[in-house]
């Protein structure tokens, strides 16, 4: 009995020694754990894991001005469908999560199927554009830094209105900017 009440006080106060070795496997289990999931999700923001599910989209994007244009800036998938801010990146990487469930049990697995919900995977997201303002397109493209004058008289008068207005944003008018319109025949909303 002594000796078990031994071992209970021992326990009860550990030397400094031990106590640094928790902390110290704590702290350096964390940094792994850091470094390891800010690599997969740096991983998942790459145009070769984005072409491993859609790479009839990303052929798409190098017919745009997206992929080759004047001035040699070119966006990936992420620069467009992934926020650029840690906190919105999490939160759209766990809602894309669902995205590889459907992936991994063949629901676009060949390019007829994907043609067939193209539509409604396009609408969601727009929808999502919208909700967040078009978060993404405001990542390089800024009413403030636009020169309307080398824009079209077009342009100018819908980049002004939509400025002053409010109530639009980027996806209301340029759908389409980097992917073939889907057909919408039969997509609730359209």
């Amino acid at each position: 009995m002594k000796l078990l009440k031994a071992f209970w006080k021992r326990l009860a106060s550990p030397s400094k020694a031990a106590v640094g070795v928790v902390l110290f496997m704590g702290f350096a289990g964390g940094l792994l754990f850091w470094g390891a999931f800010n690599t997969g999700m740096e991983a998942t923001n790459t145009e070769e894991f984005c072409s491993g599910c859609h790479a009839p989209i990303v052929a798409e994007i190098q017919e745009t001005i997206h992929y080759s244009n004047r001035s040699g800036v070119r966006a990936i998938c992420s620069d467009c469908h992934v926020p650029h801010e840690w906190t919105d990146k999490i939160v759209r990487k766990v809602q894309a999560s669902k995205e590889l469930v459907a992936h991994f049990m063949g629901t676009i697995s060949t390019q007829e199927k994907f043609e067939a919900k193209r539509g409604y995977l396009a609408n969601r997201e727009w929808q999502r554009l919208k909700a967040n303002d078009s978060l993404e397109c405001r990542n390089c493209h800024q009413f403030d830094y636009m020169d309307f004058s080398e824009q079209s008289p077009r342009s100018v008068k819908q980049h002004s209105t939509a400025l002053a207005s409010g109530d639009k944003t980027c996806v209301d008018c340029h759908k389409g900017i980097a992917h073939k319109l889907p057909d919408m025949h039969g997509i609730e909303g359209w």
